[in-house]
């Protein structure tokens, strides 16, 4: 609907498949599917509950008229209700079994909790894909000599694997968290209104033991190992700061490396993918702007500050709940899944196409090396017999004489055509070259990238290997 608003994470950004996991019918269908199993175990644990009511809810299970629901919401102003009282039209047979015992937070937090799995599970492959392609990148450019910053001035030589295998880093420790807060999370399971189990021990006529198969059936029957033991009327909200607090992180990983991508870009030492119809500007025909790596800044700072929601909602849950929790998360749960779902689709299209120019490389190293091999040159004099003060000075005079024709008229670094021609250092004259190949510039960056690819990466990678999605068009 073009007279509308419509969320751009969702319209624009996110996958099909990230945007299903947050959609309304998910959520209702997830719903009925735990009002289904509470009744099914139920029944085996000795309530009067028929097998053809349970059967008659299975057969209306995805039958939603959301106008119907909506009416009964406008009349209720309580969602929850408005489904019970909808599913039970469908249903009249079991009506009056359906959530027998429950509260809304039975079905809405045991679904959120269903959700969030589902998602981490969506974004766990891509994550390890992006992770992939980037250290396919890496092992292609372990040795070749680049100009490193720090202050993003230059300084001493790394290599563009080396590089890459910074970004790779993080995102490996993004993996690593987000992995360990899937695998952590817990069913919140039937608690009743302040997480007490009251009334299902009042359904059970006081048989605790009842009650904590119920619990525990219903946790595995949705594929957790266990629920929770304590909770309020809702499960903490600490799950969402973690979960949302390692999004976040993983927001920061991706602006790092999307934003070095885009200093490289300007110095032409590389570039993100460009289509062949791209335009980079509407009025300067030449641009090549690095819109991928830009847009997924903008997602990711949006992402950073989603963590934000999350402590905060937490912080003021008042006592077993308060539910000024729903409506932020309603928005921050999902947005943040979306964005970073949508980072990594940019960045896995990045990393699998983004090229390098070996020559550019090579002309910025060689306008500053010169300036970076000054100690190799007065060692070398040293061991040619030759006096390290005088030789240093002699150095000093030409390095601020060259720096001057570099800043002050624009001019090619000299440095080494006055070393050249500076009969003091005619005994080294025949090793300049040697003293200044790049490669013996870069320490053990090569095989820093081997090792950290060979026992870092493949270990991280091992896990997801047969389950590693492709890289995707993106939408824009």
């Amino acid at each position: 609907m073009k007279d509308d608003y419509q969320n751009p994470l969702g319209t624009r950004y996110a996958s099909k498949e990230m945007r299903f996991v947050f959609s309304a019918q998910n959520k209702f269908v997830t719903w009925r599917d735990l009002w289904i199993a509470l009744a099914q175990i139920q029944r085996e644990l000795g309530l009067p509950i028929q097998e053809e009511q349970i059967q008659e809810l299975k057969k209306q299970r995805d039958v939603i008229d959301y106008q119907a629901v909506a009416v009964y919401e406008k009349k209720f102003r309580h969602d929850v209700m408005a489904h019970v009282h909808h599913y039970g039209d469908l249903c009249p047979r079991a009506r009056g079994i359906l959530h027998l015992g429950a509260t809304s937070c039975f079905v809405g937090d045991n679904t959120d909790i269903l959700v969030l799995r589902q998602a981490l599970d969506l974004l766990l492959p891509k994550l390890a894909a992006v992770i992939q392609s980037l250290a396919r990148f890496a092992k292609r450019w372990a040795a070749l000599p680049t100009l490193g910053f720090t202050h993003y001035q230059p300084a001493q030589l790394t290599t563009v694997g080396k590089r890459a295998c910074l970004w790779l880093s993080d995102l490996i420790v993004d993996l690593r968290t987000l992995t360990r807060l899937r695998n952590d999370l817990r069913f919140r399971g039937v608690k009743g209104t302040t997480g007490t189990q009251a009334s299902f021990l009042s359904l059970f006529d006081g048989d605790e033991e009842k009650v904590l198969k119920l619990d525990q059936r219903l946790a595995a029957k949705m594929g957790f190992p266990s629920s929770l033991i304590i909770c309020g009327q809702t499960y903490s909200r600490k799950t969402d700061t973690d979960i949302l607090f390692a999004l976040s992180s993983m927001g920061g990983t991706i602006h790092k490396w999307a934003t070095d991508m885009r200093l490289l870009a300007n110095l032409k030492e590389l570039e993100e993918p460009f289509a062949k119809n791209q335009i980079g500007s509407s009025a300067m025909a030449y641009k090549r702007n690095p819109m991928r790596s830009e847009r997924a800044c903008a997602l990711s700072r949006h992402l950073m500050n989603q963590s934000l929601n999350a402590v905060h909602t937490h912080a003021v849950q008042w006592l077993e709940r308060s539910l000024d929790d729903s409506a932020n998360r309603r928005l921050s749960l999902s947005e943040s899944f979306l964005a970073a779902d949508a980072v990594l689709s940019i960045m896995h299209n990045v990393a699998e196409g983004i090229v390098v120019y070996p020559a550019v490389i090579r002309s910025r190293i060689a306008s500053e090396l010169p300036f970076m091999a000054t100690e190799n040159i007065i060692m070398a004099m040293v061991r040619a017999g030759g006096d390290r003060q005088e030789v240093h000075e002699q150095i000093r005079q030409h390095s601020i004489e060259a720096a001057a024709q570099v800043k002050q008229h624009g001019r090619a670094n000299d440095l080494l055509e006055r070393i050249q021609g500076d009969p003091l250092f005619a005994p080294i004259h025949s090793e300049i070259d040697r003293l200044l190949e790049p490669t013996s510039f870069v320490g053990r960056a090569p095989q820093q990238v081997t090792q950290f690819l060979e026992e870092e990466v493949a270990t991280a990678l091992l896990p997801w290997k047969d389950k590693l999605p492709s890289s995707q068009e993106l939408s824009v």
